[in-house]
């Protein structure tokens, strides 16, 4: 076990907490009572009253007691569950998590955090974990883990306001939160947990994975099994956070992301696959697979938002889901496939961001500004992972990650520019001569030539399995001189149509039969 955190390896924190008249030692009733109840219910593998504690009690308690302080130190609840070891790790994993959700940690307690899950997740890899743990709980681990690796990048980065004790800090923790350790450690999880075998067998139907959540009902521990499927969604968000977004869906393919899977299971794990997944496709210019997916996930937001208003992860579903809705503004004006796209979902994404499409289709310095704002709006917190030079003058580099995305995606933006031109004339003809069109685009037609070379180039792309696929949805072929306009005409959804109609027909029919006739 990592460590217990000494409060006094920090004057600045200790004297905030003082202060506050927090001691660490101190064990409310209400916190003895929790930690007993947890450790009970963890030994018994009552997934349920597990999850209700983790999701329920954990967070009212918190908002009681807790709104500005940590939690009781796990020294003084230990001995409360018998000095229990993995309780004492968990316990200390939500420790951490509550205070750098409510806190702003200190260098010292960012380093006992990665000792902290180095010391956890080697238990669940080399020890013998008895327990079930629900999804949330699992999911939430691994989400931290990587939240926490990505903050300590961005704070390592900012090396302009460093103390000469924190540089030393540093210097001498050198391999906490290293990019390495963390791609290991899931990499590990994945690989022990032999979850990409499971997951092969259960479409044999050899394996009941997915159907029953990933819980073992025979028993059996869910623990390793769940935390390598959720690295696989982790493995992602560190590559997209890295910029290289290929490994990152290579990472993802065991999971079937067009059926439902147990990453669906967890509200805050179905939105971070889709997002990473349906951005890391959108800088790969697969806009048409991020169109889908992200349409996908926005309509499955918009009809269940209201279930989950209640849950500690509101507000980032909320944020997530307008950061997704900038994506796809992005996507549709740099790929016009509005028919992939829901009525709803359209109709939102038009109340939002209309007007600001209509400005991107122009492709001048506005236009730039527009994609440069929901780019920079919605894209992921990028990080550099090297360590820093510690040599004077001290700089800050915590944006350099970031403006290197940023370039790279307007100077894609900026290739586009003529293409819109032809997209428009390939829309009026369905076959017009070489020579008339550069005419038209007021360019000589060997230029011609090369910007419809440009157009196939970047209508396509590959795919994950190294197919080219088309984004277009006007494409052409060239016979002699002739340019055959080829259009793909959107298939009608009647079925949808009638069924909205129904639904609008038995609400009205509601609303007649409450009405009281005199």
């Amino acid at each position: 076990m990592a460590a217990a955190y000494d409060y006094d390896d920090n004057a600045g924190y200790s004297q905030q907490t003082d202060s506050l008249g927090y001691d660490p030692n101190f064990v409310p009733d209400s916190v003895k009572s929790f930690v007993v109840h947890l450790y009970r219910h963890i030994r018994e593998k009552n997934v349920y009253e597990i999850h209700q504690m983790y999701e329920t009690s954990f967070q009212t308690l918190s908002d009681r007691m807790f709104k500005d302080t940590p939690w009781p130190s796990v020294d003084a609840v230990a001995q409360y569950v018998d000095n229990d070891h993995v309780f004492c790790l968990l316990y200390r994993e939500m420790w951490f998590r509550h205070l750098y959700a409510r806190l702003s940690p200190t260098l010292k307690q960012r380093i006992d955090s990665w000792d902290n899950y180095c010391s956890l997740f080697q238990v669940v890899l080399h020890g013998v974990v008895n327990m079930q743990l629900p999804n949330q709980w699992l999911w939430d681990m691994v989400d931290e883990f990587v939240y926490q690796f990505q903050s300590f990048c961005q704070y390592r980065a900012k090396m302009k306001n460093k103390t000469e004790q924190e540089i030393a800090l540093l210097r001498q923790f050198d391999q906490a939160w290293n990019v390495y350790g963390v791609l290991n450690f899931l990499q590990a999880l994945v690989e022990k947990s032999m979850i990409i075998q499971i997951l092969d067998q259960e479409k044999e139907g050899l394996e009941q994975f997915t159907a029953t959540d990933g819980y073992d009902y025979d028993g059996g521990s869910n623990v390793l099994k769940v935390l390598g499927y959720f690295s696989m969604v982790g493995l992602l968000r560190v590559h997209c956070l890295l910029g290289d977004y290929h490994t990152g869906l290579k990472c993802l393919i065991p999971i079937d992301i067009s059926q439902q899977g147990v990453y669906t299971s967890v509200i805050g794990s179905h939105i971070t696959t889709i997002y990473h997944y349906g951005f890391a496709n959108l800088m790969l210019r697969r806009y048409v697979e991020a169109i889908r997916e992200f349409n996908k996930i926005l309509l499955y937001i918009y009809k269940t938002k209201q279930y989950h208003q209640k849950s500690p992860q509101y507000e980032q579903i909320l944020k997530k889901n307008e950061q997704m809705y900038a994506l796809l503004a992005i996507c549709l004006s740099l790929c016009p496939q509005a028919k992939l796209v829901d009525e709803t979902v359209n109709s939102q994404l038009r109340e939002k961001y209309g007007e600001k499409m209509l400005r991107m289709q122009r492709y001048d310095d506005e236009a730039f500004a527009l994609y440069d704002e929901l780019f920079s709006y919605a894209c992921p917190k990028f990080i550099t992972p090297s360590a820093p030079s510690y040599e004077e003058p001290l700089i800050n580099y915590n944006q350099d990650a970031y403006r290197l995305q940023l370039k790279l995606f307007l100077y894609e933006v900026k290739q586009q520019q003529l293409l819109s031109g032809v997209r428009t004339f390939l829309k009026v003809y369905s076959s017009i001569s070489l020579g008339k069109l550069a005419t038209y685009m007021e360019v000589d037609e060997p230029t011609l030539r090369t910007i419809l070379m440009t157009y196939k180039h970047k209508t396509h792309a590959v795919d994950s399995e190294g197919k080219i696929i088309s984004n277009a949805d006007v494409d052409f072929y060239i016979d002699d001189d002739m340019i055959h306009v080829v259009e793909s005409k959107p298939v009608k959804r009647y079925g949808d149509y009638f069924l909205r109609q129904i639904v609008k027909l038995e609400g009205v029919m509601g609303d007649m039969d409450r009405i009281k006739l005199d």
